[in-house]
């Protein structure tokens, strides 16, 4: 069951609201000695996690199908970067990452127990038998918190950003599972940020249309560090962006601060490249095309990973009153921590 964006906590209605977990969605299915993690596109995730299996298999019960997310905390925080990183052809390497950075399975829903199909029940039927099934759950398996009370979850929204949740989900209580269908809804943070305009990407549809703008912002050392790209472009936005571009790439190489990560011999930079391959672009091509970092745009962006933004932002406006020199991440508001123990309780 999928969700549909929304700008606020609904104000009415009878909604069961949760944080959401900025994790892999994943369905976990056990038939008595057999258990299957599997992503939201079907792929199975067992290998990658193999410290899961034995506490699946000794706190689930025989037969049953659960909904939820795979996550990894590290001081108090989800870690996104190193749930990444399982993601590993060797199984040397995922087994040392297993020890050194286990992860958690955090459940939110419960799709059948034995042989009952408990998808046409009430979101709060199915939650309540959740919560049985799940009352002696101990780490690594958890069960997300659960709240009527929308200044609660209004709270959450606010605080346990810090520790890396996406939001809040809102979920109405009498709702089906709906395989595919949008009939949940989450409440993503938001916010403003002015980058620098310092290359862009061609659209899949060729060299008529922009499809993509590198974006960057100066760090401490007056650095210009690639943060993410902006798009979702109109078709007649992405073709009135090559004539607009056309007078900042000439002569854009000469000087660009990312000079290096234009030649294959610099692909070796530590820091984040906007044309580096990597085992998470499963050969799309990532070329690009410099421009002098002379355009300030503001974007909106949900939160930062590390140093750059977790998802694509969202164009907003140009600005062209801004100095480029000014884009630096003392901009960008920074969340406080909220340790994950306060989110999972005593589970």
């Amino acid at each position: 069951m999928l969700s549909k964006r929304i700008d606020e906590i609904p104000a009415q209605g009878d909604w069961i609201f949760e944080p959401k977990w900025d994790g892999f969605r994943a369905l976990i299915f056990r038939d008595r000695d057999e258990i299957l993690i599997q992503s939201r596109d079907d792929k199975p995730l067992n290998r990658y996690f193999p410290e899961l299996l034995e506490p699946l298999h000794a706190q689930l019960p025989p037969r049953c199908v659960l909904d939820g997310e795979l996550v990894i905390a590290n001081n108090g925080k989800l870690d996104f970067d190193a749930l990444q990183l399982r993601l590993h052809p060797a199984a040397s390497r995922v087994k040392l990452l297993s020890k050194q950075t286990p992860a958690s399975v955090v459940f939110f829903d419960l799709l059948c127990e034995d042989n009952r199909d408990l998808r046409g029940e009430p979101f709060e039927h199915r939650r309540r038998s959740l919560e049985a099934l799940l009352a002696s759950a101990a780490p690594p398996i958890h069960l997300t918190p659960a709240t009527r009370d929308r200044a609660l979850a209004a709270d959450w929204f606010r605080r346990f950003e810090g520790a890396g949740l996406d939001g809040v989900m809102a979920k109405p209580t009498s709702g089906a599972y709906e395989s595919d269908k949008r009939t949940m809804f989450k409440v993503k943070h938001e916010r403003d940020c002015d980058c620098v305009v310092a290359g862009f990407r061609w659209h899949k549809e060729g060299q008529g249309s922009v499809g993509s703008l590198l974006l960057g912002l100066y760090d401490s050392s007056k650095a210009l560090q690639h943060v993410g790209v902006c798009a979702s472009f109109t078709k007649e936005k992405r073709k009135e962006l090559v004539d607009f571009l056309a007078p900042y790439r000439k002569h854009a190489l000469a000087h660009h601060p990312w000079k290096a990560w234009a030649d294959p011999a610099g692909l070796g930079e530590p820091r984040r490249m906007p044309g580096g391959q990597s085992r998470w672009s499963q050969g799309k091509d990532l070329s690009w095309e410099p421009l002098r970092p002379e355009l300030v745009v503001e974007v909106a962006y949900e939160h930062m990973q590390g140093d750059r933004f977790r998802h694509m932002a969202q164009f907003r406006r140009w600005r062209f009153d801004k100095d480029p020199a000014d884009c630096t991440y003392a901009q960008l508001e920074v969340a406080p921590p909220e340790e994950l123990a306060a989110i999972f309780g005593n589970s």
